[in-house]
């Protein structure tokens, strides 16, 4: 049921595709639910704690506005919201404390010297590192590259990954990466200490091979779920227990449309929470990963 909805009709959509609106985030802080979206204008901060009262609570302007932003990117860390944009040659990462929520925040990072473009981002938190998907930095075009957050808000660039041409989105735990590489597949990487790259499995060719998009882990960590980002193509749960033998263990599909379009998941234990292009939020067990 639907307890709260906003829209801001003053916010100018893209040219690209006429979105205002690009991402979402959520996070637990001084005891409230706080969302986040992000628009052209840039980030949008909601107190969702009541939900039938929620409130927009807080905005950070993007560095680079207007209609040109199509993407936005978010994931926080040791009280800290980290924010990228895809598009604008002024775009910049930045940093916002958020330590003080639902009260205020306050930037105090916004910068391109390590990069201003990412298209997505992931921090492994038990490690303290950044993982940037797909960005422009002041040495060009990395598919790939990690950066250190020992100290959040000085962050530090300790190595890339440049064995495939694009990197879309991540999905990392303790140092090991599954990277969505489009049509170049999985490609499954560690990071040892010092920020080298060693590749711990691929998988190349599957069943309704597509553009490799995006994919989640299983509590077990024995599942990994895995969307293509083309139309008719089923989601995938893969068998990563050997990374040496990735395998497709099963495909499904929401079956409401013959061009379904499955975008992103989120695996929370044994449940897969798949958003559509097409057919909305989809949940699905995969409990038993072969069915």
């Amino acid at each position: 049921n639907l307890l709260f909805h906003w829209d801001d009709s003053t916010l100018v959509g893209s040219n690209a595709y006429n979105n205002t609106y690009n991402e979402i985030w959520g996070l637990n802080i001084n005891g409230s639910e706080i969302a986040i979206i992000g628009s052209t204008a840039g980030t949008h901060f909601f107190d969702v704690t009541n939900p039938t009262n929620s409130n927009q609570i807080a905005f950070i302007a993007g560095a680079y506005t207007g209609p040109g932003v199509i993407h936005r990117d978010y994931h926080d860390f040791d009280d800290y919201l980290y924010i990228v944009c895809d598009e604008g040659s002024s775009s910049t990462l930045q940093i916002v404390d958020i330590s003080n929520l639902p009260n205020s925040v306050n930037t105090v990072y916004d910068s391109n010297n390590l990069f201003n473009k990412a298209h997505n981002i992931f921090i492994d938190t038990a490690k303290a590192r950044l993982y940037a998907c797909s960005v422009n930095s002041p040495n060009g075009f990395l598919p790939l590259a990690v950066y250190d957050l020992s100290n959040p808000i000085s962050p530090s660039l300790i190595g890339t990954y440049d064995a495939v041409g694009h990197v879309h989105d991540a999905y990392v735990i303790n140092d090991t990466a599954y990277l969505n590489c489009g049509n170049e597949g999985l490609k499954v990487v560690k990071f040892n200490d010092i920020g080298i790259p060693i590749q711990l499995g691929e998988l190349n060719l599957y069943t309704d091979k597509g553009y490799n998009h995006a994919g989640w882990l299983s509590g077990d960590g024995i599942s990994y779920v895995m969307c293509d980002e083309t139309p008719s193509m089923d989601v995938k749960v893969l068998d990563v227990s050997d990374l040496d033998d990735i395998k497709v263990r099963s495909t499904f599909s929401s079956n409401f449309y013959d061009e379904t379009l499955p975008h992103n998941v989120i695996v929370r234990n044994q449940t897969a929470y798949v958003s559509y292009y097409n057919d909305g939020l989809q949940i699905f067990d995969i409990s038993n990963p072969s069915n």
